[in-house]
């Protein structure tokens, strides 16, 4: 197929062209930096720089492509700040939003027949019932405040997504290159740096995927998955007490700090609350059943040493 890749310079992008060109589709890739279009190039891809929010930008490009299959991987998730949940996330949401919207245009008026796009699993499953979730599971009904904005933006991809009887693909907390988990990370920094307490009991329930897994699930998804949402993730969701100081040892770095639930919510905010003690984790068993694929990485427990070797 001829593949038009939405955010094809972002993390997952970078791994996910060549997995595409491996298994014989050609790669159109977007990219908001004239600097960045060489990276795309040397990848393999066929750049393609433009503003995702400009809606006739994005039709020409896509008129002009004639594309099998667009993939929608359009984030700005660089220099997160989870104490300003709402500010760091901004461009996101309107990238899931109006993003969205855009690229959904532009594949209507093209006739394009396979439609993938990004989405999340992990906090914005609502917090009752069992630690871990399945797709068929609701949303917070009731999201923290800081969270709400980005949770609309959530839903509205999804729902968008799905009447157009594309795939929707909720990913876990991504580490390995390009992300901010890796050596030179900028979340192993706040790690290292102790600014990522446990709150509470940090009993929250958290899922990962290895980059390069999660880019060999959108691959699976866009040759032969079906319509519908799934969880991309490792075997082995864990409360925020379990990881968390197991990825300070492993980085070389003392043990988090810990806070009491009242404190954490004055610092950090409610969000934080919910992220580290309430939040529950996701299934892979539906991508595994119906996209034939699974981790290359079982479990955060072995791939945190193979990312992080000589981050101490």
């Amino acid at each position: 197929m001829k593949v038009f890749l939405a955010g094809a310079s972002g993390a997952l992008g970078r791994r996910l062209i060549p997995q595409l060109i491996e298994h014989g589709h050609s790669v159109v890739g977007t990219t908001r930096s004239d600097a960045k279009a060489g990276v795309l190039r040397d990848l393999g891809a066929e750049p393609v720089v433009l503003d995702a929010l400009d809606r006739d930008a994005v039709v020409d490009a896509v008129v002009r492509a004639q594309p099998d299959a667009i993939v929608h991987q359009l984030t700005a998730l660089s220099d997160i700040d989870f104490r300003k949940f709402e500010k760091s996330f901004e461009l996101t949401d309107r990238l899931r939003s109006e993003g969205t919207d855009n690229l959904l245009a532009a594949a209507e008026a093209v006739g394009v027949p396979h439609f993938v796009a990004q989405s999340y699993a992990g906090w914005p499953y609502a917090r009752v019932g069992g630690p871990i979730k399945s797709e068929k599971e609701p949303l917070d009904p009731h999201p923290a405040p800081q969270t709400r904005r980005s949770l609309e933006a959530i839903r509205h991809l999804e729902m968008r997504v799905t009447e157009y009887n594309g795939i929707v693909l909720r990913y876990g907390g991504f580490y390995g290159p390009g992300t901010g988990l890796e050596p030179d990370g900028d979340q192993l920094a706040m790690v290292r740096k102790r600014q990522f307490p446990l709150l509470g009991d940090a009993r929250g329930v958290w899922s990962f995927v290895h980059i390069d897994d999660a880019a060999a699930a959108t691959v699976a998804a866009l040759e032969h998955g079906k319509p519908g949402i799934y969880n991309i993730v490792d075997d082995d969701p864990a409360p925020v007490a379990e990881w968390l100081p197991y990825l300070a040892d492993v980085a070389g770095a003392k043990p988090p700090r810990h806070l009491p639930l009242w404190l954490g919510r004055l610092v950090g905010g409610e969000h934080m609350v919910v992220m580290m003690d309430e939040s529950r984790g996701a299934s892979n068993e539906k991508a595994r059943r119906e996209l034939g694929w699974e981790p290359a990485h079982h479990s955060w427990r072995e791939g945190f040493p193979e990312v992080l070797v000589g981050a101490a």
